[in-house]
């Protein structure tokens, strides 16, 4: 009797631990702290990509047009539409629900060494670095 309830508290064990490792995904749309953009995010190569899919503003106010990169330091990336630009390039796993390369801030058109974990099943910490100077912030999942 002891032998069966070991072998039940190892499947349940694994089922469990099965269930939390796919919450931990970092698969899906993600809304960021201050609630104006979403980002999908989805395997790429190994690691992960994340593209903007929609934004609170859409439309640049000085021009009425669809809103653009316009802060990118090269004149051609300054043209494309912010929908779908991607944020992340090389994220590669550097850990469990850990993941590490770069990210581009539209806000300042540059691109720092980043890292982005999975804290929870709706939660997502985006942290970027330039030099010592440090910084982050929690995104949390759209649309459940």
């Amino acid at each position: 009797m002891t032998f069966r309830f070991a072998v039940l508290i190892v499947i349940l064990a694994a089922l469990f631990g099965t269930a939390s490792a796919q919450a931990q995904s970092a698969d899906g749309t993600w809304l960021t702290q201050a609630g104006d953009a979403r980002v999908k995010i989805g395997k790429c190569g190994g690691g992960i990509c994340g593209n903007i899919v929609w934004l609170r503003e859409p439309y640049d106010t000085a021009t009425g047009q669809p809103a653009t990169d316009s802060k990118n330091p090269n004149p051609a990336l300054a043209k494309r539409s912010m929908i779908g630009l991607p944020l992340f390039s090389g994220m590669q796993p550097s850990g469990p629900n850990k993941w590490s390369g770069q990210i581009y801030n539209a806000d300042d058109g540059s691109t720092y060494a980043s890292s982005v974990s999975v804290t929870g099943a709706d939660s997502l910490r985006v942290e970027g670095c330039v030099g010592a100077l440090c910084g982050g912030e929690t995104w949390t999942r759209a649309g459940r």
